[in-house]
Parts: structure tokens; C-alpha cells; sequence
């Protein structure tokens, strides 16, 4: 179901907040022969009303998924933060590549520091958080989508169950 322009965004600032977060962000798509791709994003942001996100991919790093984008196939993300498990999944029925708006090198590499912080509290080495960033650096696209739907994915009870719009 694509969200009227007049239904509440299924993305509030709370939820917002979160995504824009120390999170482990995934993206993920398919093939028009329903092949899966993955690529891991380097951060995000969400427009002021809740209705639009962008992910900020690596090129070189995100072929596979970039090609199926292309081809008009949908777009789902995961979005979890390491310390917690605490984990959304976002998905649109499709995304467009965008070129990079200024200052959105800049929240990559907010995010690829914070991110950082977050696995090196968890006793992972300031050396492994940095080879799992280098992509911050890569020639980068912004995915741009609207969320069409929402899960909670944090393990437990609740996993699976869809977000409903906050009014």
C-alpha cells in the first residue's frame, strides 16, 4: 500500500532519530529473476515530515543492488543498533539514485564515527571499525525512497509486527 500524501508518515521523529542513529544499516533488493542483493549504507537522513528517506551507498561497493534499483525493483533496509539489537525494518516499492546533496558527505562520516563509537563500546578494535568504514570515503549515492512499510525487528515478542503511523 503506497501512504496518501494526507496519512500520517509511518516515520515520526522518534523513529526518525533512530535510523539516523549508531546503526548498522543494510539495504537490500532484487533481481527481476528475484536474485537477492545486500550492501551495507553509510548512513542516512530522513526529510523533515517523515515521508522520505535517503541511504548513502558506496558505488563501488553497491553494484548488484544499484543495477536491480535501476531496474525499478524495491528497496527494503534494516536498520539495527549494535548495543541494544534494537532493529527497524523500512521498505518502499521502489527508489530513486541520487547524486549527493551537499552536506550529505558530511552525515556520512557523523555516521561512520558514531557507528564506530558504538561497536568499539562493544569491544570491537578502533582498527576493525575503520575497515568496516572506508566506504564513507567512496564515490557515493544517495538511495531515495518512500517508506511504504515498517517492522519492528528488535528479537523478541514484538518482531515482525508492523509500525502503524504516529499521529
Amino acid at each position: 500500500m503506497t501512504p496518501m500524501s494526507q496519512d500520517p508518515p509511518l516515520l515520526d521523529a522518534t523513529r526518525a532519530a533512530f535510523l539516523t542513529g549508531p546503526v548498522a544499516i543494510n539495504l537490500a533488493s532484487r533481481s527481476d529473476a528475484l536474485v537477492p542483493s545486500i550492501t551495507r549504507a553509510f548512513g542516512c537522513r530522513v526529510s523533515n515530515d517523515g515521508r522520505t528517506v535517503v541511504v548513502f551507498l558506496s558505488v563501488a561497493r553497491s553494484q548488484a543492488v544499484l543495477r536491480d534499483l535501476d531496474q525499478g525493483a524495491p528497496v527494503a533496509v534494516i536498520f539495527s543498533r549494535p548495543q541494544t539489537h534494537e532493529s527497524l525494518q523500512v521498505k518502499g516499492s521502489r527508489a530513486d539514485v541520487l547524486t549527493l546533496a551537499p552536506g550529505d558527505r558530511e552525515l556520512m562520516r557523523a555516521y561512520g564515527a558514531a557507528f564506530s563509537a558504538e561497536i568499539q563500546a562493544l569491544g570491537y578494535t578502533s582498527e576493525f571499525a575503520a575497515a568496516l568504514m572506508t566506504g564513507v570515503d567512496d564515490q557515493a549515492v544517495g538511495i531515495n525512497f518512500t517508506p511504504t512499510a515498517a517492522f519492528e525487528q528488535t528479537p523478541g515478542p514484538h518482531a515482525g509486527e508492523p509500525l502503524e503511523p504516529r499521529t
